[in-house]
């Protein structure tokens, strides 16, 4: 085994926030472990694994996360939970441009909320690593007095954010003495935790074990049998609802919380070193799952059969649904403009989305304005507004690496609607670039937009036509563009073949070395209130929609030849942007 070198260093996150690590690396090795601790912990309380896995050739990268250990900041604060995760997805991408290190060749263990953290990452960004070792995710941890989640939610909501003291002390976590003494003396140890991060942790765990299903690369989750801080139901139900062909369960006995800092720890090692020689030793399977066909089968296929059967008639849900429908087609139409305009063009239209991004209430009376304001603060629309936040954020980066790289900057929207994002977005670098082309099939959208472009005296650089976003030959003709978006539009569509005739008509039309923007939904909380009392711009049809993966729509991008190279997510889960490049 190759000699490892201790370094302690920083990388910079998502939001400049400096993030310190330990690397125990040697530059022929071209594998690595990520090791990520426990809430409440540092690097420092799993170093001790480097040492304890037999591990051939194989660095080791052990971070600090934000609010904990040596990287500055408020002990157990961060701005929300979506945070700690991006930091991951940052985490990941410095070490294998700093090391040379194929993500494909990246295990990643991780331990408690760190694991939660870990799921999460799994989930929302797709990456593809060799696998992953979960060790007693606190998908619910034991709060010990009944309800006190719903108070401390209630709290927070009254006083804004607050710290919450861990009850938890080294006795409940190991056997293992001098490591449970080591922890209650720690001075880089801190019991605080955010509320808003203890309360987000609850609400992420809940959608990623609900949807589990997304997450396809190999998975080997460690439950420890007499945990005292979380409970073991979500943990099952977690792993039986990996798609995941390669997963194995391993419930240890007598174990508490610590998996990997326990009495017995060898176990838990000998387990994660057959995982992982299992898989180098045959074929991973799941680096070469085809998800093409996911318009046709699996589980968002069967979800999105199941929303377009109608229910029962005389069921409650069914009576409760068209209870809501027949408000807002009536009384809400009549006294709400946003309710108005989405029921004339259809919720997913581009003069919703126009009426949403503005964010202004509107309506016949008092009571209409309070509807409305209730209509726009809804979180689809919470998340469409972050939508557009994110989007606006990745054509900034885009544009300002353009400039860097002395190119010229010719952006063409497949499905603009009103154009008012692109539009907002452009303004500041009006004087810099060369074109913009946006394309709609709707001339009420093609109007709004043309509109807005005379608004912002944008008539010289800016054209908008009407056009079809699936034509493959006509978006292929738009030669010479150096950025290219979709957004919010093959959300709308199942079928595959559809996606991937726009996504090739967009790389032929794209330069090399430049740039697509492209949206995907890959999970929403009231998918199925919008299939049942939504209609969609194809009038007086549901709006059903089958939410795609971001492995699946990930996949549909690089197989035409773009290869995705950063990605922003809402805090909900529900609407990510992907910034790829042609290659």
């Amino acid at each position: 085994m190759l000699k490892l070198d201790l370094s302690e260093k920083y990388f910079t996150s998502h939001d400049n926030k400096d993030i310190y690590y330990k690397s125990w690396t040697n530059n022929e090795n071209k594998k690595a472990i990520i090791l990520i601790h426990r809430g409440h912990e540092h690097s420092g309380r799993i170093a001790h694994l480097v040492d304890e896995l037999n591990t051939k050739d194989t660095n080791f990268f052990a971070w600090d996360a934000r609010g904990n250990g040596k990287t500055e900041g408020k002990r157990g604060y961060s701005p929300d939970f979506s945070y700690l995760v991006k930091d991951l997805d940052y985490f990941v991408k410095h070490i294998t441009k700093e090391y040379g290190i194929e993500e494909k060749n990246i295990i990643l263990i991780a331990q408690s909320v760190g694991a939660v953290v870990a799921s999460t990452w799994l989930h929302d960004y797709a990456p593809k690593i060799k696998c992953a070792v979960l060790a007693s995710p606190a998908f619910n941890v034991n709060l010990i007095i009944p309800g006190l989640k719903h108070i401390l939610k209630l709290w927070q909501k009254i006083r804004g954010n607050y710290t919450v003291k861990s009850y938890v002390k080294g006795k409940d976590l190991t056997h293992d003495i001098e490591r449970s003494k080591s922890y209650d003396t720690d001075p880089l140890i801190s019991l605080d935790i955010s509320s808003n991060i203890l309360l987000e942790l609850y609400e992420n765990s809940d959608r990623v074990i609900k949807d589990a299903s997304a997450i396809n690369i190999p998975v080997l989750l460690l439950t420890s049998g007499d945990d005292k801080v979380v409970f073991k139901k979500e943990q099952k139900i977690f792993f039986d609802n990996l798609s995941s062909s390669n997963k194995e369960h391993h419930i240890l006995e007598g174990f508490y919380h610590d998996t990997l800092g326990e009495k017995d720890r060898h176990i838990a090692m000998k387990l994660i070193e057959d995982f992982i020689e299992k898989l180098e030793s045959g074929d991973n399977e799941n680096n070469n799952i085809n998800l093409f066909d996911s318009y046709k089968k699996g589980y968002t296929y069967d979800e999105f059969i199941k929303l377009s059967k109608p229910l029962n008639k005389f069921s409650l849900k069914n009576i409760n649904f068209a209870t809501t429908k027949f408000f807002m087609r009536t009384l809400g139409k009549s006294l709400s403009k946003g309710i108005n305009i989405a029921e004339k063009t259809g919720y997913d239209s581009g003069s919703t989305l126009d009426y949403v991004y503005k964010n202004q209430a509107e309506g016949k009376l008092f009571i209409g304005k309070i509807l409305d304001k209730s209509y726009l603060n809804s979180i689809g629309w919470k998340g469409i507004r972050k939508r557009r936040e994110n989007l606006e954020k990745a054509i900034n980066i885009v544009i300002n690496k353009l400039e860097e790289n002395k190119k010229s900057i010719k952006i063409m929207d497949i499905a603009a609607g009103h154009g008012r994002y692109i539009l907002n977005s452009i303004l500041p670098y009006k004087d810099t670039i060369n074109s913009v082309i946006l394309r709609d099939y709707s001339d009420i959208n093609v109007e709004g937009g043309k509109k807005l472009i005379q608004e912002k005296s944008l008539e010289n650089i800016v054209n908008f036509k009407k056009a079809d976003a699936f034509d493959k030959k006509s978006i292929s003709d738009e030669k010479n563009i150096t950025l290219g978006i979709v957004s919010g539009l093959y959300e709308l569509f199942t079928d595959n073949n559809m996606i991937n005739s726009s996504l090739e008509g967009l790389y032929n039309a794209i330069e090399k070395d430049g740039y697509l923007i492209y949206t995907n939904q890959p999970w929403h909380p009231q998918i199925e209130f919008i299939a049942r009392v939504l209609t969609s711009h194809r009038q007086s049809q549901n709006w059903v929609m089958r939410r795609r993966t971001q492995a699946e729509m990930d996949s549909l991008v690089e197989n035409v030849g773009f290869k995705k190279i950063d990605q922003f997510i809402d805090k909900w889960g529900i609407f990510t942007v992907s910034i790829a490049k042609k290659i």
